[in-house]
């Protein structure tokens, strides 16, 4: 055997470096955890597929989290069950509720906030499509960590609460610069009675003014100009 192919055959034969050390106990466990990938597994799981004493199977999982090649992962199915995972994976969104949750719980905080500013842009820009809303908070950096689907959804929920309402662009008016039968949102109003704004946007200047007839995104009347809109936004330009 040359040199080359006897280095190669040594290389082939060598151990995963960050298995050296374990005991044969912690290698059946460590594999069972690895085995589910990004979908974890529950404890009492690793005691039926390990097949070894379960005080044992608590030493190794406790030993192996010590050493960092396992880790405990918080799921909202059963928060009181521990759920270990091994750390080159990252917990799939069954388990943790994807984008709406932190360390297992509703992030209600962040999706109070961005229902806020979504129903705010959608006052300034009149019609806005979700990637119009997603561009602006982006840019201006209002909200951190958001993506255009979490936009979507917010504006989903706020339809069925009312709040907004979704129509298609006709490419007229208002619609001038969104492209025909694309979908947008834009506030929802009261019967012909009177505009009658929902929530949030009771107290926002528009209701009030009496230029509201000539005010477009891009006129010499805009919200984009309006000092009172930029006051109440508060959201600084």
């Amino acid at each position: 055997m040359s040199r080359s192919s006897e280095a190669a055959a040594m290389k082939r034969k060598r151990p995963d470096s960050s298995t050296q050390g374990l005991v044969d106990a912690e290698l059946v466990v460590l594999n069972v955890v690895k085995s589910k990938k990004n979908l974890g597994i529950w404890v009492a799981d690793v005691k039926k597929e390990a097949n070894i004493a379960p005080a044992l199977v608590d030493k190794c999982l406790t030993s192996l989290v010590k050493k960092n090649l396992i880790k405990k992962v918080p799921t909202i199915q059963n928060k009181a069950k521990k759920h270990y995972m091994a750390v080159e994976y990252e917990p799939s969104e069954e388990l943790t509720g994807g984008a709406w949750y932190s360390e297992g719980k509703l992030d209600k905080e962040f999706i109070t906030v961005l229902r806020e500013t979504c129903l705010k842009v959608i006052g300034m820009m009149k019609v806005a499509t979700v990637e119009g809303i997603h561009d602006f908070l982006k840019k201006r950096k209002v909200v951190e960590c958001c993506t255009s689907q979490q936009v979507g959804e917010i504006l989903n929920s706020m339809v069925l609460d009312d709040a907004i309402i979704e129509v298609k662009s006709t490419g007229l008016g208002e619609y001038h610069s969104i492209p025909i039968g694309y979908v947008c949102y834009r506030i929802a109003v009261g019967d012909a009675s009177g505009p009658k704004t929902i929530g949030p946007m009771a107290s926002i200047p528009c209701g009030a003014c009496p230029r509201i007839s000539v005010c477009t995104p891009d006129g010499i009347i805009s919200p984009k100009t309006c000092v009172y809109y930029t006051k109440w936004l508060n959201i600084e330009f």
